[in-house]
């Protein structure tokens, strides 16, 4: 059993990556594997759309870290996927991340798999980065195990945010039961 844990902040250890990280501690105490990845320091190109996927199957720019990335999605059974919030969305990291994603849409490549949507904010915007978080999972078939939003400005500001800690237990709680339902 394989929990992926991605952190899409450009903060190696911000809030988006405590928080991620929080969710990954609980369902490793569980017994149950998990990898953490932060984007910081990868090279996400941006989707062309060239369309070149739908006969590929896979996305045709290759001169990145897009590739190892998404072969780590599709070996996993959950997907923790965490973005702070710029300017009311996700941040650019991120976004470029998932708009690659379309090349494993067209055979539904990430479907089955559960998922939980993780952002974090300063002060507003973290509803709608959850939208974003939730598209992307919702239209790749992810089973929705939950959602963090936690708030946040300087590192460790969402460690005090006692509403975003307490479900990030939750929701690990969640993970634990998706994938051992007979405990």
């Amino acid at each position: 059993m394989n929990v992926l844990g991605i952190s899409g902040s450009m903060r190696r250890n911000g809030n988006t990556a405590m928080l991620v990280a929080a969710i990954l501690d609980r369902v490793r105490e569980a017994g149950i594997e998990t990898e953490y990845l932060t984007l910081a320091d990868m090279d996400i190109q941006p989707c062309t759309g060239c369309e070149a996927c739908k006969d590929a199957k896979w996305c045709v720019l290759e001169d990145d870290d897009w590739g190892a990335v998404a072969q780590k999605m599709i070996d996993c059974e959950v997907l923790v996927i965490g973005a702070p919030t710029y300017y009311y969305d996700i941040n650019g990291q991120t976004k470029n991340l998932i708009d690659r994603t379309y090349s494993l849409y067209h055979d539904r490549r990430l479907s089955g798999r559960g998922g939980v949507a993780v952002t974090v904010c300063a002060d507003r915007g973290c509803e709608r980065s959850l939208e974003t978080l939730e598209g992307f999972l919702n239209t790749h078939g992810f089973s929705y195990l939950g959602y963090v939003c936690g708030r946040g400005y300087n590192p460790g500001d969402v460690q005090k945010d006692k509403w975003a800690m307490k479900k990030a237990s939750a929701v690990a709680n969640a993970i634990v039961r998706y994938l051992r339902p007979e405990d």
